[in-house]
C-alpha cells in the first residue's frame, strides 16, 4: 500500500515544475471549470450521509457548488477555491428538495411555465424549467467592488488559505472581478479581427495594458500565497478551433505572450489557462506563448486523443484535467464504466508527471453519486506512482477508452 509522503500544496507545485512526487493531485472544485453542479453536489451529499445545509454557489451561471471540507477529505482533494462566501446571502429553492446560498442580488423570479429568471441592468438569463444552470447573458460579478476592493477580497482570502491550510489555489477573479481572458472573446469577437483588424488590435492593446497593471498588484499583494493564475478564453468547438490558427497567431498570441512573460518574471506563479473544445493544433502556439497548464483537455474532442495529447506535448505543458469523459461517459454511464474511463484516461496521462486529474470540464447537475464516487475513488488508487514521477515512461500500449 503506497503512503503519501507530500502535502497538497507541495505535490500541486512539484507537479507544476515537473519534481517527483508521490500520486499525480486530484482536484474538485478549485476553478469554475473543474466543480460540480450544485444539484449532483447536493444529490452526493445526500447520499454519503452528509448535511446538505449551507451549500453555496459561487458560480450562478454555472450553478455550481463550493467543495466543502469534508468532501475534500474523502476524496483526497489537494486544490481549494479562491473565492470568498457571498457577504450577503440568500436561500434559494429552485425545486423539490434543494436549497443553495446565493447572492442576495441574484433575486431570481420563477415565471408560470417554471422558468428561473435573472435581471441584472440589461442583462437577462433563464434556468428553464428542471434545469440545471442558467442561460443567455454570462452575469458572474454581484457586487460593485472597485479594482482595489476586490483585490484585497482576493488578498485576504488567498492568505487565509496559504496559513490555514496545505492546498493548492488558482487566481480567476471570478465572483467579484479582477480576472482575465485570453484575448480571443468568442466566434463574434473574431470576426471583429477579420472585419475591423486595426480597432480590434488597438482594443487588445489597451487591454493587455491594463492586464499588466491589475497583474502587477495582485503579485505585489498576494503573489506569494497563490500557485495559478488563470486566463480563459475558449478557441475551439467540438470538431476544429473556431478560427484559422493564423488568427490567433495575429491577433491573441502576443498578448498572451506578454501576460506570461510578465508572470514568470516577476513570480514563481504558473499561467492556468482554461480554453475548451478541439484546440491540439492551438497548443503549439500557446506553449510559445507560455501557457504553462491547459484546462479542461476535452478529449471528446475531435483531434484529442490522450495518448498523442501526451506523446507531443507532455512534456511542455501540464494537462489539467482529461481525467474522466463528461460528455459521453460520467453522467451516461456506470460507476464501472466511469472507473474503467478513468483508468484509461489516467494510464495516458500520469506517465511522466505533468497531470493534475479532473474530469473534463464541471460535473453536470444530473450525474448519479455513484458516478462521482466511481470517478474520485478510481483517480486516487490509480493516483500513486511506483517510481518517482519523472523517471516513468508512456507504455506502448493503449487500453480502450
Amino acid at each position: 500500500m503506497y503512503q503519501e509522503t507530500l502535502t497538497s500544496r507541495e505535490r500541486v507545485v512539484r507537479t507544476l515544475n515537473r519534481q517527483p512526487v508521490d500520486r499525480f493531485p486530484i482536484d474538485l472544485g478549485s476553478h469554475t471549470s473543474t466543480s460540480i453542479s450544485a444539484f449532483a453536489y447536493w444529490n452526493l451529499r445526500e447520499y454519503l450521509g452528509l448535511s446538505t445545509a449551507g451549500i453555496w454557489m459561487p458560480d450562478v451561471v454555472q450553478a455550481t457548488a463550493y467543495v466543502e471540507e469534508d468532501l475534500r477529505q474523502r476524496f483526497h482533494i489537494d486544490c481549494i477555491m479562491l473565492e470568498s462566501r457571498w457577504p450577503n446571502s440568500a436561500r434559494w429553492n429552485p425545486r423539490g428538495p434543494y436549497e443553495f446560498l446565493v447572492p442576495e442580488e441574484l433575486n431570481p423570479i420563477q415565471n408560470e411555465r417554471g422558468e428561473w429568471l435573472v435581471h441584472q441592468g440589461d442583462e437577462r438569463m433563464r434556468m428553464p424549467a428542471g434545469g440545471f444552470f442558467f442561460d443567455g447573458d454570462w452575469i458572474s460579478e454581484w457586487y460593485d467592488l472597485d479594482e482595489d476592493a476586490a483585490l484585497d477580497l482576493y488578498a485576504r482570502e488567498a492568505e487565509r488559505i496559504y496559513k490555514e491550510t496545505d492546498y493548492a489555489t488558482n487566481f480567476m477573479g471570478y465572483s467579484y472581478g479582477g480576472g482575465f481572458n485570453a484575448f480571443f472573446g468568442g466566434i463574434d469577437h473574431c470576426i471583429r479581427m477579420l472585419q475591423e483588424p486595426e480597432d480590434v488590435l488597438a482594443e487588445h492593446e489597451a487591454i493587455s495594458r491594463a492586464d499588466l497593471h491589475r497583474l502587477g498588484k495582485i503579485i505585489d499583494r498576494f503573489g506569494q500565497y497563490i500557485q495559478l493564475i488563470t486566463i480563459v478564453d475558449d478557441m475551439g468547438g467540438q470538431d476544429r478551433p473556431l478560427c484559422r490558427p493564423a488568427v490567433i497567431e495575429r491577433f491573441s498570441a502576443p498578448y498572451i505572450k506578454r501576460f506570461c512573460d510578465f508572470v514568470h518574471q516577476n513570480s514563481d506563479i504558473k499561467v492556468f489557462m482554461h480554453n475548451c473544445g478541439s484546440i491540439k493544433s492551438l497548443l503549439p502556439m500557446l506553449i510559445d506563448c507560455g501557457v504553462d497548464v491547459i484546462n479542461p483537455v476535452q478529449i471528446s474532442a475531435d483531434n484529442m486523443d490522450p495518448f498523442e495529447l501526451k506523446a507531443e506535448f507532455g512534456d511542455q505543458i501540464v494537462f489539467w484535467g482529461g481525467g474522466c469523459d463528461t460528455q459521453n461517459v460520467l453522467g451516461r454511464g456506470t460507476p464501472a464504466q466511469v472507473a474503467e474511463n478513468v483508468r484509461a484516461l489516467v494510464h495516458a496521462f500520469k506517465p511522466g508527471g505533468g497531470f493534475v486529474f479532473a474530469q473534463v470540464h464541471n460535473v453536470m447537475g444530473d450525474t448519479p453519486p455513484e458516478n462521482v464516487i466511481a470517478m474520485l475513488d478510481t483517480a486516487y488508487a490509480e493516483s500513486f506512482y511506483e517510481k518517482p514521477s519523472s523517471e516513468t515512461v508512456e507504455s506502448a500500449e493503449k487500453p480502450p477508452l
